[in-house]
């Protein structure tokens, strides 16, 4: 059901939902980029409808919302062991913010961590209880390719907000349970469709007939060896990344009890594929640069029928080497098809 209200009507709802939500959306820190005063856009709690950075795409994804970059699952001693709390803990649940592309990513999450044989507890545990608010798009960011990822447009949200004017919101709710809120503070109550991007200016093209033995071949792949200086930042911006490593921490005054975390992780840093015996399976950072890019246009939809990308372009903002993903993929597809791929 579509509702139309004001800022202040939707700022009231905020402050209802807050009581028993973490409400959390794409916000402005001041002075907050790490390499000048300038502001940085990232994800934060708000309690207001004028925190809500409508107008700009974060830097990094939601993820770090509900799946801190460095989470204690357990605690234990010589004899026992203690599941640490819930980063919602002590709360009914969150309220996330995100635009198409993100839902489409949060998709993927769910296949990895959900349906890949056992569903993974301590992602469950959060999972089920965040509800997800769809912050429509009017106009593409620079690098977003997101319609030929096919992520541009999406039903799976609880409600979408879109400022409309100066004081005009445009809600279309799916939660029932959110109805009554809408209802008391509506101006107007019709049906409301959210804005969605049909075109982009950031084009990619991803080949239907890719085989892995064949992009491996290509030699474009060695040119990354010198230009990525693999600091990983592609990867822990990317909301579809799902790597981890667990890391178990003594305390130095018993070293007999301590905590285990799980750890972001990245394909392109150094020690990712470190075996034992001294071993690496990719030393190379272009051999990492080919093992990221297939899995997210190859690997992922070999699998699940659709790529791991949703064309963010998260990765091509904050690479400090100025790589562009969509760049490589059509690189890949222009290769594929020149060899006769396609």
């Amino acid at each position: 059901m579509g509702y139309i209200l004001s800022k202040e009507g939707l700022n009231k709802i905020l402050s209802a939902l807050s009581k028993e939500y973490m409400i959390f959306a794409p916000k402005i820190f001041e002075n907050g980029n790490k390499f000048s005063d300038l502001p940085l856009v990232r994800y934060g709690r708000v309690n207001s409808v004028d925190e809500i950075a409508f107008d700009a795409k974060s830097s990094n994804s939601f993820k770090e919302t509900f799946m801190p970059i460095s989470q204690t699952l357990f605690f234990f001693t010589e004899d026992a062991v203690k599941e640490a709390d819930s980063p919602l803990a002590g709360q009914k649940g969150a309220i996330v913010f995100l635009r198409s592309c993100d839902i489409h990513a949060l998709k993927r999450l769910d296949e990895i961590y959900l349906n890949n044989s056992e569903a993974d507890y301590y992602y469950k545990r959060v999972r089920d209880k965040i509800k997800f608010v769809l912050l429509p798009c009017k106009e593409p960011f620079a690098s977003c390719f997101c319609v030929d990822m096919q992520s541009n447009k999406t039903e799976s949200y609880d409600a979408s907000v879109e400022i409309d004017g100066e004081n005009t919101v445009c809600i279309d709710c799916k939660n029932h349970e959110w109805d009554c809120f809408f209802k008391e503070a509506a101006q107007k109550v019709l049906p409301v469709t959210p804005s969605f991007v049909v075109e982009t200016k950031t084009r990619v093209s991803v080949p239907e007939q890719l085989s892995a033995a064949q992009a491996t071949a290509l030699g474009f792949w060695a040119e990354y060896d010198g230009r990525c200086i693999n600091c990983g930042r592609c990867n822990f911006s990317c909301p579809t990344c799902t790597c981890y490593t667990m890391q178990d921490l003594f305390y130095s005054d018993n070293g007999r009890a301590g905590e285990r975390r799980r750890v972001w992780a990245s394909c392109m840093v150094d020690g990712f594929t470190d075996v034992a015996g001294g071993g690496a399976y990719r030393k190379k950072n272009g051999e990492r640069m080919r093992f990221k890019a297939l899995h997210k246009v190859l690997d992922f939809k070999q699998r699940f029928g659709y790529t791991m990308c949703v064309g963010c372009g998260r990765c091509d903002d904050i690479c400090p080497e100025y790589i562009s993903f969509s760049t490589i993929i059509n690189r890949l597809s222009g290769e594929v098809t020149q060899n006769g791929g396609e």
